[in-house]
């Protein structure tokens, strides 16, 4: 179960990086192909998904990072074993 985390873990971290560069190429594609007057409310749209899965992406990556660490191979049972 262990190595499953830890490929896991390196999944979300390659995984982060490129839905925001998919995010990026797709806000690029259709602001460009918008028109003049909607040029606005799209930018405007984009932006806000961006500032969005931006944060997410990167919690995702520090996930990832975590469980390629092997951080999460002993998760306590019971309130007790936490220190």
């Amino acid at each position: 179960m262990n190595t499953i985390k830890k490929l896991l873990g390196y999944v979300w971290m390659l995984l982060a990086p490129a839905i925001i560069c998919f995010l990026l190429y797709e806000a690029v594609e259709k602001i460009g192909m918008a028109s003049a007057t909607q040029k606005a409310n799209v930018t405007l749209q984009w932006v806000i998904i961006l500032l969005i899965f931006t944060p997410i992406c990167v919690g995702f990556f520090i996930f990832g990072k975590y469980a390629s660490d092997h951080e999460y191979d002993h998760l306590p049972a019971s309130s007790a074993e936490i220190e």
